[in-house]
């Protein structure tokens, strides 16, 4: 079994292999691995932190100066990169030299010098194009149980039948340490030991500490003439405890505090809060007491699906289309992507809006794929969309913990509700305007009455409750979920449309069809709908500015155009808000109630993202991707670009990247955009060739590059007779600003122990300027070609 896919895994826990609750935070963070893995994860993490005592000599291998470093009775040579990489990798192991650390340091010198025979490593130059890119693990949180100090004190330790032997603390916590004795001293290591911190009872009187204090040995690492002993204390008093936190906090500032955990956590933390504002899919949360999707998670761009479901009531229609029947067939079926893929389409009658939907299943169980896909994909609100699902594991807790000390649990009311959710679903709009032309070629001669079956039952009533991620707030306004007919003119420019939202300021508005408003000139709107319910108040030609526009022209955000004399338009809407709040659905995150509840399902969510996060940055000569954003679990998606990289958590995006791709399609676009800008995306068909030695080949190729649909179908039909062939879906979007009051007491920490580390971070946070995802689309690329399929069947 191989370990390539537990790399992330790996990489987390290696700051923490050498504490004394390691056992706990690994049991943690593999909960839903199998028992298997787990045994070779920790046989893999014991192997990398043994000591070494092999030499590292690049005299001889290196073109540039090496220099003598000692460690211990060992002499190593080593140039500057090589140096560097030495002291990045002793910190992962507690200042010790392992086998862990040699490894990485030969891996650094043999990529740079494979990079310099290359002919891509310019000396004292950035690349402007450099496609290696790093991976920061999100959504894995995990901190050590205590503050530890590097704090050396004479100890003496002891076993029943074993005289006293003398020693030294590396580090001391309140409830463990780690201790030096000789190599030749024969303690039993399945028996408790009795350590006496010789130092501290001559400084303070406690029983404990002049009688000894039991610890369990947890670790044992020989290393020359000595013994490194990792312990967990077993006895002592809530006195010693409390002397013991006391002096750890008094030290603080004269010893070093080791932050490695703090700082890969806080590293992922800042680029979760770049990456989720426009995080473009609906997470729902299956509530197994209610035996139904009772939550769901809004961001700021996957708002747009909730709206989509909404009735002329304001009502979600989403459960409908989400049955219980259709949920348990997905759960029981999680191997077999056509429960998951669903096909949607509304039609209005008499101002009613009704739905039907249905999964690729239960169209070919049917026999009427063709006839759906044909007559649906005719339809202006024809949508394709994917459902994913993964259990929850409990054990992990809800809360982030990246502090010692942190508070491990929410309210006990949110926990309660955590508790109840089983599974997340995440809706995923994978819907494309350019494919409508590919799904009518399904079209046949069928009578459309046999759709019926698929027509949804109507809710009267909201079965969902909406939870906001809370950001920092930068609108000036809450906005609510909010229905009406529009009708909007410009010079000649006539259409007519239903909001979305409102604020009293602004509002967001469907068309029926596109048109091509300007953002120049003001837009004159009409509410006939709400101008009876407003008296004498004059709801027509009232001024709105155009502030964006979205899916091809049909989707506008709106402002008021303020003058000199009030706006009839804003003071109305404000009274309609004032007066009916409690009725109208919030959209916007301000609603402080639900902070814990959002942070809990935020957490739940980011263990089992379905996408790869991308990060762009702004150096001082060129942008770049800064690094990719994966999780713990196996990735297929980052798993192909890490197939030719030889360091753990690099990857190779230069197939997807180079030729001027990443300017042209990625960084201009994002130049181009606002931060308040949804992200939008292109499409990229890749072709996956498997060569010698397990070395993988990859073309990636924009569907606008490889022609029209007889062209695309030849790539995908070649794909799949050399290798394989994925289709990916690449959002791209503008960043605001980090929030760094999400971040406020980790940095204050890091800043205190490690104050340069803080400021690299904080810099690197700053330097993002985009943020985009990797998405597979393959399976709904495919069914975009009736031929591809029939062939298939």
């Amino acid at each position: 079994m191989s370990l390539d896919n537990h790399s992330a895994l790996i990489e987390q826990l290696k700051p923490l292999i050498m504490e004394p609750n390691f056992q706990e935070i690994f049991q943690q963070l593999t909960i839903d691995e199998t028992n298997s893995t787990r045994f070779l994860l920790k046989m893999e993490l014991n192997r990398l932190a043994s000591p070494c005592m092999r030499i590292i000599d690049l005299r001889d291998k290196s073109e540039l100066a090496c220099t003598e470093v000692i460690l211990g009775q060992l002499r190593h040579f080593l140039d500057e990169p090589a140096k560097n990489s030495l002291h990045e990798a002793m910190s992962l192991y507690r200042n010790q030299y392992t086998l862990g650390v040699y490894e990485h340091v030969l891996k650094a010198h043999q990529l740079r010098k494979l990079k310099l025979r290359q002919g891509t490593l310019q000396t004292g130059a950035i690349e402007q194009e450099p496609f290696m890119v790093p991976g920061v693990v999100l959504g894995s949180y995990f901190n050590r149980a205590e503050e530890r100090m590097n704090y050396s004190i004479r100890i003496a330790a002891s076993q029943p039948g074993r005289g006293e032997e003398p020693g030294i603390t590396a580090d001391l916590s309140i409830g463990g340490a780690r201790i030096r004795l000789a190599a030749n001293q024969p303690f039993d290591l399945d028996q408790p030991l009795k350590v006496k911190l010789l130092e501290l009872s001559d400084e303070f009187y406690y029983p404990d500490l002049q009688l000894g204090v039991d610890y369990q040995i947890v670790d044992s690492q020989i290393n020359g003439e000595y013994i490194w002993l990792r312990l967990k204390r077993l006895g002592g008093s809530e006195a010693l405890s409390e002397m013991l936190g006391n002096l750890i906090r008094s030290y603080k500032l004269r010893y070093k505090v080791d932050v490695n955990d703090v700082i890969v956590t806080a590293t992922g933390l800042g680029f979760e809060r770049h990456y989720l504002p426009h995080l473009p899919h609906l997470p729902l949360y299956f509530n197994t007491q209610t035996q139904g999707l009772s939550h769901m998670l809004l961001s700021r761009d996957n708002q747009q699906i909730v709206h989509y479901f909404q009735d002329e009531n304001d009502v979600s229609q989403l459960p409908a289309m989400l049955t219980p029947s259709r949920i348990s067939a997905l759960l029981n079926h999680p191997d077999n992507p056509d429960y998951g893929l669903f096909f949607s389409f509304t039609y209005n009658a008499q101002g009613c809006l009704y739905f039907y939907s249905a999964t690729l299943a239960e169209l070919k169980a049917k026999g009427i794929m063709s006839l759906f896909l044909g007559f649906a994909s005719t339809k202006p609100s024809w949508r394709v969309f994917k459902v994913t699902q993964d259990k929850i594991y409990h054990d992990k807790g809800y809360r982030r913990e990246t502090l010692p000390g942190d508070e491990a649990k929410f309210s006990p009311l949110v926990e309660q509700q955590l508790s109840l959710f089983s599974h997340i679903l995440q809706l995923i709009d994978i819907s494309n305007e350019d494919a409508r032309e590919n799904y009518q070629a399904w079209q046949d001669d069928s009578n459309a009455n046999a759709l019926k079956t698929f027509g949804q039952q109507r809710l009267s009533n909201n079965q969902i409750k909406f939870v906001s991620m809370q950001f920092s707030e930068r609108r000036q306004e809450a906005r609510f979920a909010f229905k009406t007919l529009v009708h909007i003119t410009q010079g000649n420019i006539k259409a007519t449309g239903i909001s979305l939202d409102i604020s009293s300021r602004g509002m967001q508005v469907t068309l029926d069809s596109s048109a091509d408003f300007s953002s120049n000139k003001p837009l004159m709107l009409s509410f006939p709908k709400l101008q009876t319910i407003a008296g004498k108040t004059q709801l027509d030609n009232l001024p709105y500015r155009l502030v964006r526009v979205r899916k091809n022209g049909v989707t506008l955000h709106l402002t008021a155009v303020m003058g000199h004399s009030p706006h009839v338009g804003v003071e109305f809407l404000n009274k309609l808000i004032a007066h009916n709040k409690e009725k109208l659905e919030q959209l916007t995150e301000n609603n402080s109630e639900a902070n814990e509840l959002a942070d809990g399902l935020k957490n739940l969510l980011l263990r089992d993202l379905h996408s790869v996060p991308y990060f762009v940055e702004k150096t001082t000569k060129a942008a770049q991707v800064a690094c990719l954003g994966v999780g713990t679990r196996q990735d297929e998606v980052s798993d192909i670009f890490a197939a030719g990289t030889s360091d753990t958590l690099q990857y190779n995006l230069a197939p997807l990247l180079k030729d001027g791709f990443f300017k042209r399609d990625i960084l201009e676009p994002i130049r181009q955009m606002k931060p308040q800008q949804d992200m939008d995306f292109i499409e990229v068909f890749v072709q996956v060739t498997r060569q010698s030695r397990g070395k993988i080949h990859l073309k990636c190729m924009r569907t606008t590059e490889i022609g029209n649909a007889q062209a695309q179908l030849a790539f995908i039909n070649q794909s799949n007779i050399t290798g394989r062939f994925i289709a990916l879906r690449i959002y791209r979007g503008a960043t605001e600003k980090p929030d760094m009051s999400y971040l406020r007491r980790e940095l204050e920490y890091i800043h205190i122990h490690a104050n340069h580390k803080a400021k690299q971070l904080e810099e690197q946070l700053w330097r993002v300027i985009g943020v985009g995802e990797l998405l597979d689309i393959t399976q709904e690329v495919e069914l975009r070609y009736p031929v591809l399929h029939k062939k298939q069947s």
